[in-house]
């Protein structure tokens, strides 16, 4: 069953899915298997010995995607944790890894009426890490949620889990599973991702199926530039070298594209760009990178910050110079990506969360994204809740006074 809330009004019911089920396992000879065992790892150092158990365990999982890598998560710890006290939970049967939960302990909000401290995901903030979930092996999913379960319900945190898909399994199976011990949760959709279906594709078929006025316009700006310019390059990084040299073209350019009235929040500041910087080089060592740069006659002018993952291309964000405007360099720029996205075989292009207007030229297609929020039987979590109706409240009259003098103008 599947009962949907709207983001201002509270009165949602939970998505719970059919029961997580998984094969009973005998013991080995005739003893017990060990009993599963939930560790909080605390400390910078654990985390990083835990790499390489972290990207095996996801690659086998249900769960797997670029934000819940090792190294998304652990780069977004040491760049961005702003008072957050790490709070990542591992289950294991004797040394065997079969489940994390990627979570952070964060401080009171008290601007934002939230008094009291929150478990959340990783990866939470400006860089807008989507598809976040709890991460288990798939034949040990009911156990290891459940012994997830009963260590959340010793501590008593308000739980946040932010830009989740609203059918995850193990987030719904766990909410279910606090739901049983008197918590209480509320789901809201937050966001929607739009993507392109790319399987079965060449440029051409996947063009004849976006509306005629968009198809005629990338045809044509694609045709102006290469009757312009007498070199037309979408240079892509391939070392370390050319990494360093387009990243801080596509900075510059992110940069020149946000310098007018509007705005973005996406690079903004020394710790943000320092966690792409970073991330960014261990996604080339991966062979995650796509970092590309559109140069017309060996000058930079759009480029664009995207990840090959799996089968999926994921379009981070882009940058362009508003001196080329004219030549609608950041339509060409996508137009490139997709192509390259396309000739790589990939199955999609994630656009990501966003309900910018420009994605739905490119695509019909979207998947939601929710935040559920788990609140404990306990005084501290009856106070949360009373604050956050108090904070829709507040909404609500910000949201009238808005249209009321919209109208009195």
């Amino acid at each position: 069953m599947m009962a949907r809330r709207t983001e201002t009004g509270m009165q949602i019911d939970t998505y719970i899915p059919n029961p997580i089920t998984s094969p009973r396992r005998r013991g080995h000879g005739h003893g017990e298997r060990p009993a599963l065992k939930v560790e909080c790892i605390e400390d910078t150092d654990t985390l990083t010995l835990l790499r390489p158990e972290w990207d095996a365990l996801l690659k086998a999982s249900g769960a797997d995607c670029l934000f819940l890598t090792w190294e998304w998560m652990a780069t977004w710890w040491k760049h961005l944790a702003q008072g957050r006290r790490l709070n990542v939970l591992v289950v294991r049967r004797g040394d065997e890894l079969l489940a994390i939960a990627p979570l952070a302990l964060r401080p009171p909000q008290l601007g934002r009426l939230l008094p009291f401290r929150t478990l959340e995901f990783l990866g939470m903030g400006t860089v807008g890490s989507d598809y976040l979930d709890i991460i288990t092996r798939p034949d040990e999913e009911e156990r290891t949620l459940k012994a997830l379960a009963e260590y959340l319900q010793q501590n008593k945190f308000v739980i946040e889990f932010t830009r989740v898909k609203p059918g995850s399994r193990r987030i719904a199976a766990l909410v279910s599973l606090l739901g049983q011990a008197g918590w209480h949760s509320h789901q809201a959709v937050t966001d929607n991702c739009p993507y392109i279906p790319l399987t079965g594709h060449s440029w051409e078929s996947y063009m004849s199926g976006v509306s005629g006025p968009h198809r005629r316009n990338v045809r044509r700006r694609l045709k102006i530039l290469h009757e312009k310019f007498g070199q037309v390059e979408f240079q892509q990084a391939r070392t370390e070298e050319e990494r360093e040299a387009c990243f801080q073209a596509f900075v510059e350019l992110h940069a020149k594209r946000w310098s007018g009235d509007e705005s973005s929040t996406a690079f903004t500041g020394p710790q943000v760009q320092a966690f792409h910087e970073e991330f960014s080089r261990l996604a080339l060592a991966q062979g995650w990178l796509r970092l590309c740069v559109l140069k017309l006659d060996g000058k930079p002018v759009g480029a664009t910050y995207s990840f090959r993952y799996g089968e999926a291309y994921y379009y981070y964000q882009a940058g362009y110079d508003p001196a080329y405007n004219e030549y609608s360099v950041g339509l060409v720029t996508l137009a490139l990506l997709v192509q390259t996205a396309i000739g790589e075989g990939a199955c999609e292009f994630d656009m990501l969360h966003g309900y910018e207007e420009y994605k739905f030229l490119w695509t019909r297609a979207g998947r939601d994204l929710a935040r559920v929020r788990c609140f404990p039987p306990n005084a501290a979590g009856l106070m949360y809740r009373q604050a956050m109706n108090l904070r829709q409240g507040i909404k609500r009259v910000a949201t009238w006074r808005w249209r009321l003098q919209e109208l009195k103008a």
